[in-house]
């Protein structure tokens, strides 16, 4: 693995405004959002907002990674993204949800998830983790990839292909009629052929009109998510996996998670709905 020294909290800048004229989440100004209490199957409108949701999402994620090179901050790629969704008539998901700053996650090295854009300079060798979820129409849209940095090490790039094909076969899996422990099984069973850890306590979600429905889609195979999979239901996959223990340590600034041996962790992640024979994926740019 790359010899690079572990990350440590940056300076931030300070928040971003959004166009006034850009519907803003019930939860943006909130301690914690309004607990969702629709269903899990949406109907055909909600479905095609999400869609539109999702492509701006995808879209903006792709700008920010464009700029992903050795010298530029973690802050840089939110202000793209950031500015993607505004000019695109959405709202950053993540800004102001429970207290976030940021427009989007940069997760970088042993960040699992939830990693706070700031002065961090990417340094050539490190892979990086951007989350990126957009709200328009009532509705969100919630995607992540890890992307590489200059000259990757192999074992780094490998962990990064491999969670990449763990979220394709976990999206393969996805069929009416059965339980949504399909998923982690899938999951798992393929992580476990190259000895990576397989987070638990992070998870996939249903979401709609809600960041968080409420459904939980675990990565690895649990017995108790027998919820069993219906079409028109929307939620997110979004495996992370690292180079060692599932097991993880919180900073003190209350979102970012690293693992506690400090070994590297990818994700990758799409929003789903499901269809009459398997899944369609709405994050796509």
């Amino acid at each position: 693995m790359s010899g690079q020294s572990l990350l440590v909290p940056g300076e931030l800048s300070p928040v971003r405004s959004v166009p006034g004229n850009i519907r803003r989440p019930e939860y943006v100004g909130k301690p914690a959002p309004t607990p969702y209490t629709g269903p899990e199957v949406q109907t055909a409108e909600t479905i095609e907002a999400m869609r539109i949701a999702g492509r701006i999402a995808a879209q903006a994620m792709e700008e920010a990674a464009k700029l992903i090179a050795p010298g530029v901050t973690t802050d840089e790629l939110d202000r793209v993204a950031h500015a993607y969704m505004c000019d695109h008539g959405a709202y950053p998901s993540t800004l102001g949800y429970r207290g976030f700053p940021k427009s989007l996650c940069s997760s970088v090295n042993e960040v699992i998830c939830h990693g706070i854009p700031d002065s961090t300079v990417l340094r050539d060798g490190d892979i990086v983790n951007l989350d990126v979820t957009a709200y328009i129409g009532g509705v969100h849209g919630d995607n992540n990839a890890t992307y590489l940095c200059g000259e990757v090490d192999e074992e780094s790039r490998l962990l990064v292909e491999r969670t990449r094909e763990a979220l394709n076969r976990a999206i393969k899996a996805v069929k009416p009629g059965r339980q949504i422990n399909i998923i982690g099984r899938v999951i798992e069973s393929y992580a476990k052929r190259f000895g990576y850890g397989v987070v638990r306590d992070f998870t996939g979600h249903g979401i709609n009109s809600s960041f968080h429905s409420g459904l939980i889609v675990p990565h690895y195979d649990s017995p108790h998510a027998t919820t069993v999979i219906e079409p028109g239901m929307t939620f997110t996959i979004e495996p992370m996996l690292t180079l060692g223990t599932h097991e993880y340590d919180m900073w003190e600034d209350g979102w970012t998670v690293v693992t506690k041996d400090r070994k590297r962790t990818a994700q990758f992640e799409h929003t789903l709905v499901v269809t009459d024979s398997g899944a369609e994926i709405l994050t796509l740019p």
